[in-house]
Parts: structure tokens; sequence; C-alpha cells
């Protein structure tokens, strides 16, 4: 009997990248969590129009929650409609969550919504970061080194 190949959470289906925060910040650490949504709010989600480019996590009473992320209205979902920028509820386990406000609390970190998907099982899930915010200079340092990794990449290619 054939085993089932396990996939791995970047082989989900992609609902929302914020290429923006990996512009802006540098990533420490990463988790993914779960997201507490309503049933016309997941039907939207795998019609792929979310964006969490402008939304942040943050700690209160001692929950995690996803603010400012947009979810648009399912056009069948009537009455029973959800808000598209309410707050969600992130599920996740309370060591990791205490290791999350540490880095908040202590070391001037954001958490940063990083990507939306749907996992194997077709869950939703958010990957979230803990990050640290990149100066002006530390954006175009990083960027130069990008471009020349690249470059070097095509000389290679080219050469060999």
């Amino acid at each position: 009997m054939a085993q089932k190949k396990k996939t791995d959470s970047a082989n989900g289906k992609l609902i929302a990248d914020n290429r923006k925060a990996r512009h802006n910040y540098e990533f420490i650490d990463s988790l993914e969590a779960g997201i507490v949504l309503t049933g016309t709010e997941v039907k939207s989600l795998r019609n792929g129009k979310a964006n969490i480019a402008e939304s942040y996590a943050t700690e209160e009473e001692g929950e995690i929650w996803l603010i400012n992320s947009y979810i648009p209205e399912y056009l069948e979902g009537n009455r029973y409609n959800h808000s598209p920028r309410r707050r969600r509820k992130l599920l996740l386990h309370k060591k990791q969550m205490a290791k999350l406000m540490q880095g908040v609390n202590r070391e001037g970190m954001t958490l940063v919504p990083n990507r939306l998907y749907f996992n194997d099982r077709g869950i939703a899930k958010l990957q979230i970061a803990l990050a640290k915010g990149r100066k002006a200079h530390d954006k175009r340092e990083v960027s130069k080194e990008r471009d020349w990794n690249r470059e070097k990449g095509r000389l290679l290619r080219d050469k060999g």
C-alpha cells in the first residue's frame, strides 16, 4: 500500500502574502497560527481575495489578535455576512504566546503576519513572524546584496 506524501505548509494554497513586510522587517522567528473565522469568511478566503498587507498582531488580555486584515464580504452571504476588517483571534499554545510576548515586551519587536494559506488539510493558517524593523540604510544594503546574488547566479549560469 502506497504511503500518502506529507506536504509542507508551504505547499498549501496561498491566499495572501505580505511581501512588503519582508522589505520593512527582519524576521527573527516565525510560527504557524490558527485563526478563528466565520463561515462566510472561509468561503470568501476560498475565492482568494484577502489582504494582510496593512495588518498586525497584538496581545490583549492574554490572547493574540489579528487586527486590520481584510477579508471581503462573501457575495452570497446575505444578512449573515461578516465585517471585512473585524478583529480575528489567533490560536496559539500558551508557550508560543509567551515566547512571542517576551520578544515584543522585552526586546521591542513586532508581530507581523507573513502569509495566509490553507494547509494540506484545508484549514486556514496564518504564519506570523517576530520581527525587528529595518532602518533605511539596512533596506538598501539588503537590496544590494539580493541584487548581487541574483547577478552572480546569472553569471555562473551563463559561464558554466
